[in-house]
């Protein structure tokens, strides 16, 4: 398995999982001919997608969505709450999924779970191959046990760390924003994503990526550091996944 992302954070987020035949679109936050445009850097073409998979509703995860399936073709997998969301145009092409039971997408297992964010049904997953497990968690205001229990033992995690406190706190942001991103359905700080990484079994992990990084509200080197920690290991193996080109494959092997 191998993965990729074509741009994380509050303007655009996206992400590939490949498993031999299977390729999938996980949100589709940018325009899709942006979307187009990502792909290709990544030796992507969008007609070669197996499907797109959405966490959320909210516009920076599906803003390209009907546009990319509709030319494409492409089947789209969203929960209920998600699927009441999009444009009537693409329910064609909609499969519904509960986010408390696993699914198969050809190559690819996933093992979706509910996660505390202010979306109609929001979820995150796990993608499982059978040898290996990447699970993916971002757009969450806190952990929960049903969070621990799916993200532990995996071999690479694509781990939220939205913001750090004092920056959010002393942003220019007005005090409404700083409440939702801080809050229990708003966004993982840096400290709650480290806390979560000395909860969980990482002894299986092969890779780390901090995702979904505030551009006003953070640094990379504000989270390697604490990620670092966390897992005891060099702050130059922490990856960190940016708005502008995301990051580029890496394998599970």
């Amino acid at each position: 398995m191998r993965f990729a992302s074509l741009g994380s954070g509050s303007r655009g987020n996206a992400t590939l999982v490949s498993h031999q035949k299977t390729t999938l679109l996980v949100d589709c936050g940018f325009s899709a001919r942006e979307t187009e445009k990502r792909l290709q850097r990544l030796k992507i073409n969008a007609d070669t997608l197996t499907a797109i998979i959405i966490t959320h509703e909210h516009s920076d995860h599906i803003n390209g969505v009907r546009v990319l399936a509709r030319k494409y073709k492409l089947p789209v997998y969203a929960t209920v709450g998600t699927a009441n969301c999009l444009a009537a145009d693409v329910m064609e092409l909609v499969t519904e999924f509960s986010s408390h039971q696993c699914f198969t997408i050809n190559d690819i297992e996933i093992n979706p779970f509910p996660v505390p964010h202010d979306a109609r049904e929001p979820s995150q997953f796990v993608f499982n191959t059978g040898e290996h497990r990447l699970g993916l968690l971002t757009d969450v205001g806190m952990s929960t046990p049903v969070i621990e229990q799916a993200l532990s033992g995996c071999d690479a995690l694509l781990l939220e760390a939205n913001h750090d406190m004092e920056m959010l706190d002393n942003s220019i942001y007005p005090e409404h924003l700083k409440y939702r991103v801080a809050g229990r359905l708003g966004h993982l700080n840096n400290v709650q994503s480290s806390k979560l990484l000395e909860k969980i079994d990482t002894s299986h992990l092969q890779h780390i990526i901090a995702m979904h990084l505030s551009e006003k509200n953070n640094s990379p080197n504000i989270v390697a550091p604490l990620f670092s920690q966390a897992l005891n290991c060099d702050e130059s193996w922490v990856g960190i996944a940016n708005q502008s080109t995301g990051f580029d494959w890496r394998e599970l092997s």
